[in-house]
């Protein structure tokens, strides 16, 4: 990627070709199940009753934990989609508060190096 690109075309390209990781995905699954059936073994072992008994307790408890999870994952994305076209909406909208950067060649970057001796 080159560093002569303005800003509206950094945040346009956004995450084009990154490749997600695999948990993005399914994390509100996972977590779901951890903790519906953990709560159920909670529940189980706070009222001292064998520890995998009422199992509708935790089918329950992952179908509800999975649902919040997800609601929260979709909620999550959406603030953040709304984030990105609100900024790149004033990006437009105010080209001159964002020029595009000169290139530096490292040198230019760093100091010159003096030994310690």
């Amino acid at each position: 990627m080159s560093s002569n690109l303005s800003a509206i075309e950094l945040l346009n390209l956004g995450n084009e070709g990154r490749k997600q990781p695999v948990l993005n995905e399914y994390w509100p699954y996972i977590l779901g199940t951890f903790f519906g059936v953990g709560t159920g073994l909670f529940i189980n072992f706070g009222t001292k009753r064998p520890l995998m008994s009422g199992i509708q307790k935790h089918i329950i408890g992952v179908v509800g934990f999975t649902s919040l999870f997800k609601y929260v994952t979709n909620k999550r994305e959406e603030y953040l989609a709304e984030k990105d076209a609100v900024l790149r909406h004033y990006i437009q909208l105010h080209p001159e508060d964002f020029p595009v950067p000169e290139r530096k060649k490292l040198g230019d970057v760093l100091e010159p190096w003096v030994p310690v001796r």
